[in-house]
């Protein structure tokens, strides 16, 4: 082997080993959800720009401030008992001003994807707690955990955004 063979050979060993370790090192302890083809689009769909809180997580949280970011029709169907509705297209930061900047805060909607981006809003707004609820309500549900709507009345009914996103929702009614 010649010297420029070999530097060939360790150079794209070095290059193969670095892409191997960045997909690898990629996704840092994403939680796991009850359905694998779920976590896998999830993985693609989620930026990782608000850290995640898994729902075992997020049940022993001491008072979290639960914020969905679902639209007013979805949070009528259901919610996370003691959510507020933020909203998402109608969301703005007086929504929160009553909220301390460092309180722990839970962001939430269907799968992930709108909360996560209004997390990355309070982020910016200087609010230093913010966590994202990984799969959204869908997986909260698919866990097996209550949601409730109006006067916190139970219900297994969940609105499920479209019948495109819906097919996430192993538990509970879907609604559309």
């Amino acid at each position: 082997m010649t010297f420029s063979s070999f530097g060939r050979w360790l150079g794209t060993g070095l290059l193969l080993t670095g892409v191997l370790v960045a997909w690898y090192h990629r996704r840092p302890a994403t939680p796991a959800t009850t359905n694998p083809l779920y976590s896998a689009m999830l993985r693609g769909l989620l930026r990782e720009s608000v850290p995640f809180v898994s729902v075992a997580q997020l049940r022993q949280l001491p008072n979290p401030v639960l914020l969905d970011t679902r639209e007013a029709p979805e949070f009528a169907v259901s919610h996370l008992r003691g959510a507020r509705l933020v909203g998402y297209d109608t969301f703005s930061l007086a929504a929160v001003r009553d909220v301390p900047k460092n309180a722990s805060i839970v962001v939430y909607c269907s799968v992930g994807a709108r909360s996560e981006k209004i997390g990355v809003q309070l982020r910016q707004a200087g609010f230093t707690n913010v966590r994202n609820l990984y799969g959204g309500i869908f997986e909260w549900v698919n866990e097996g955990q209550p949601v409730v709507q109006a006067a916190d009345e139970p219900t297994r009914r969940v609105h499920a955004y479209s019948r495109t996103w819906g097919v996430w929702l192993r538990q509970g009614q879907p609604v559309y």
